[in-house]
Order: structure tokens, then sequence, then C-alpha cells
């Protein structure tokens, strides 16, 4: 039965992580569960490569979505997952700029530099920034 205690909501070390840490993967969690298919489907010049190839949208779809149900997993004791934190922070920061070089290369490609590009990067640096060991550390005394 769920709890309405309020101080669910108040960050603490027995909760593992600071509240905007926390907040943050339950976002990339969902958005990379549920939120990248329908990004596909809305926008396909910015969040698919051209030629399309439903072979491997379908497989970097399951990838991220897997990644994000751990995200989501993860958002509830932070500092016990850090590993998967720099995991995603990093993969998702290193896509982002790979695929930034792809499409100042190919101008075909150059939506994506509104799309997944900048999505991508940001997440990587979100994640780094609110997951940085200082930050954690606070919340484990």
């Amino acid at each position: 039965m769920p709890s309405n205690d309020p101080s669910l909501l108040q960050p603490n070390a027995e909760q593992g992580g600071p509240l905007p840490l926390r907040i943050a993967l339950i976002m990339v969690g969902l958005t990379y569960t549920f939120g990248l298919y329908p990004l596909t489907v809305l926008w396909p010049d910015g969040f698919m490569w051209m030629p399309r190839q439903a072979e491997y949208e379908q497989m970097i779809l399951a990838t991220f979505a897997v990644l994000g149900v751990f995200l989501l997993l993860a958002s509830r004791q932070p500092a016990q997952h850090r590993s998967l934190i720099a995991f995603a922070a990093w993969s998702s920061l290193v896509h982002g700029l790979v695929m930034l070089v792809q499409a100042l290369v190919d101008p075909s490609e150059r939506a994506n530099m509104l799309g997944d590009v900048p999505a991508l990067v940001v997440v990587g640096i979100v994640l780094l920034v609110l997951s940085r060991p200082s930050r954690l550390s606070t919340q484990e005394s």
C-alpha cells in the first residue's frame, strides 16, 4: 500500500541521493523507456538517420528502453548505482558527440543537430554534473 508520508519526497541518506539527481534519473529513464519511439515517429528527421533501417532502429530503441528501466530503478538510491549512472552519462555524451561529427560531415543529417544530438549531450552533462561524487557523498554521511 502506498504511503502518504510527505517525508518520502525529501532527499536523505537513507533514500540514497539528492532530489535533483533522482528527478533527472526518473525523467531520463521515462524518456529512454517510453519517449524515444514516439519521438522517432513524430520527428524522424531529428531522431532517426537515413536511410531508415528497421532492424537497427528496433535494436537501439530496445537498448535505450532497457537502460531507461535501470535508470528508473537507480533513481531510488542513486548512490548505490554510481557505475550505472556514469555509464548512462558517458555513453549518452559520447553517442551524441559522435553523431554531431556525423551530422556535420553528412548534410542530409543536419536535422539531428536539433534533435537527438543535443538531447544526448544534455543528458550526459546533466547526469555527470548531478552525480559528481561530492554531491552523492554529502548524502551518504
